[in-house]
């Protein structure tokens, strides 16, 4: 696709998922308007809530299985019409029970839609520094999209009143479904296999029965005996969805899912970000009402500087991880976030906007925007495109997951402190309130270690990491190697000293390293007239290196290998191009590629040879 359309398209996929963050967090503000107007009981009244974030928590891993199974596209645009459809039905209801149903089947939507977009975005945009744009663009309107529905159903309660709330999510919708169709191409390969029903159904009655445990918890206590039963139900089917997995010929979540990237570390570390986050948009707006006093639209108005600090961290990721690597800007965007929590650890009663919460928001929303481009990206990082759409809902689910047990704990801690206080009610509040916010900025500092722990390890040469490989779809693929009488150190410095390329390689004019020679690092080098980007995707020192990116219409993986035989050393190249241009002339770019990596290996040949 055109670069023009490319950009169209990831305009609606990002629409489709600033509408799934929407619906869930647009009724917070409005719960008690909802309540009144539907009937609904101060329990009931949860469900509005429970009922969406339980659903779509538990499918979003059928959902992801279904899209690679059925086609990404497919599924995006069946879930939007679902969503669509439920939230037009909630704005009608006439009773709690209609209500609480189109919140449910809101969720299923959401379930297939949240991760079936992703996997287009990650279709669309191949490795290099389209994709972290993509991914900054999705991290903008996933972080936004919780601010948003603050002020945006603020806004339309008090204006219009509650039924607004949905009608307004249906329209868009509506128009989002429209804009992907009309916007995103029709794939070429749907994946392969059979779905899963004995996994899929064990692994859905375990989420639903945690989530649900986890959530009823704040209200019952953790003691109840239903609260009890719901999490050894999940410990059962759980263990039931491990020994299904075991045996099914193409499991809802094959093994090979881990083997390729860093899935489970970036699973591991969203799990922890996600208990943060969601509880972020619990415990902010109510300060701001039940203790600073403000109305629905006056909160609403104040999630803005948090939205746009969101916005300005997901446009800025993609230089930052340029400039200093993405080794360090995860742990430094998570400690970032922290210091926001921190600070806002320091409310008070008597306190205000500008005092206690407008700095801390601008902290937090860039935190939180850059660590989230980066774990997702971390949480799909080699994972092939049959299996996208279950990577996406995986990284969705841990994220869910995470934000229930996190809201559930961090709830339980503010509500027993409040409780126990002889503080007037506002100072109790705002003691749990604050003990949230700073057991939250506890939670971000272990992370960023983690982060530091788990991704360090892809630098260290003795470790033996999954390897990032070419796209075995593209076009034009070609594999050359040679041999060479030097020592690997002198080899391997040569090819690695980007900055000097010109000096022994005539097909290269001019070529600039930004930064260290590490995964997420960028040079710019300028060969046959063409000037390319290139982004470092995988350094394992003295064995391996691979590089990417965008120049002119084609998409490229370079992956080079180094093999040492005592004084002297094979060296292997394996090249990909795809894009509209290797389209049209796949067989004459494919010998220019076959001729430029022969004249880059010889040249590579004929310096390292030559006497030191």
């Amino acid at each position: 696709m055109r670069k023009t359309a490319t950009g169209a398209a990831l305009a609606a996929l990002a629409s489709a998922q600033f509408l799934v963050v929407l619906g869930n967090s647009i009724v917070n503000v409005a719960l008690p308007q909802i309540r009144d107007g539907a009937g609904l009981s101060d329990g009931g009244t949860t469900w509005v809530v429970n009922a969406y974030g339980l659903v779509f928590g538990a499918l979003l891993l059928a959902g992801g299985r279904a899209a690679d199974l059925l086609g990404h596209r497919r599924v995006l645009l069946g879930g939007l019409a679902v969503f669509g459809a439920a939230s037009a039905v909630a704005g009608l209801a006439s009773s709690a029970g209609v209500l609480i149903a189109a919140r449910a089947v809101q969720g299923l939507g959401a379930a297939a839609v949240a991760p079936a977009a992703l996997a287009v975005v990650m279709d669309l945009f191949p490795p290099g520094p389209g994709r972290g744009r993509a991914l900054g663009v999705w991290g903008a309107v996933s972080g936004a999209g919780g601010a948003a529905g603050v002020l945006l159903g603020g806004v339309l309660a008090q204006t219009w009143g509650w039924r607004a709330l949905f009608f307004a999510v249906a329209a868009g919708t509506f128009t989002a479904l429209l804009a992907v169709a009309a916007g995103t191409p029709q794939p070429r390969l749907r994946g392969g296999g059979r779905f899963d029903l004995p996994g899929t159904l064990t692994i859905t009655v375990s989420l639903t029965s945690l989530v649900w445990g986890l959530s009823t918890a704040r209200e019952r206590g953790w003691s109840d005996g239903p609260v009890l039963g719901a999490f050894a139900l999940a410990a059962v089917f759980g263990a039931m969805f491990v020994v299904a997995e075991r045996r099914h010929p193409d499991p809802l979540v094959p093994p090979r899912l881990f083997k390729g990237g860093r899935v489970a570390a970036g699973n591991t570390l969203m799990t922890l970000f996600g208990s943060v986050w969601i509880a972020l948009f619990f415990f902010l707006p109510l300060y701001q009402q039940q203790v600073l006093g403000e109305g629905p639209l006056l909160t609403g108005l104040g999630q803005l500087p948090l939205a746009g600090a969101v916005m300005a961290g997901s446009a800025l990721a993609p230089r930052i991880t340029a400039r200093i690597g993405a080794f360090r800007a995860l742990p430094a965007a998570l400690l970032t976030e922290a210091a926001g929590m921190l600070w806002l650890s320091r409310i008070s009663t008597g306190g205000s906007y500008l005092a206690d919460v407008l700095g801390p928001s601008v902290l937090v929303g860039i935190g939180l925007s850059i660590a989230f481009i980066q774990l997702t990206e971390l949480s799909l990082d080699g994972v092939a495109k049959h299996d996208s759409g279950l990577a996406g809902g995986l990284v969705n689910t841990t994220r869910q997951v995470g934000g229930a047990v996190g809201l559930a704990v961090l709830a339980t801690l503010a509500g027993s402190l409040t409780a126990r206080s002889s503080m007037p009610h506002p100072h109790a509040l705002t003691d749990g309130y604050r003990a949230a916010f700073a057991a939250s900025a506890a939670v971000l500092i272990c992370t960023a270690l983690l982060a530091a722990y788990l991704t360090r390890t892809t630098r260290d040469p003795g470790r033996k990491t999954t390897m990032r490989t070419i796209d075995e779809t593209a076009p034009v693929i070609v594999r050359l190697s040679t041999t060479i009488d030097a020592p690997l150190d002198r080899v391997w410095a040569l090819h690695t000293g980007i900055d000097a390329w010109p000096s022994w390689n005539t097909d290269i004019e001019q070529a600039a390293l930004n930064g260290p020679v590490e995964p997420g690092s960028s040079f710019r080098w300028r060969t046959h007239g063409l000037e390319v980007t290139s982004t470092v995707y995988e350094v394992v020192p003295g064995e391996r290196i691979v590089w990417g990116g965008p120049a002119g219409g084609i998409d490229g993986i370079h992956v080079w290998s180094f093999t040492a035989d005592g004084d002297s050393v094979t060296v292997r190249t394996e090249e990909s191009w795809s894009g509209a241009p290797v389209d049209a002339a796949a067989e004459q770019l494919g010998q220019a590629l076959h001729e430029s990596l022969e004249s880059w290996l010889a040249a590579l040949k004929g310096r390292a040879e030559q006497p030191a």
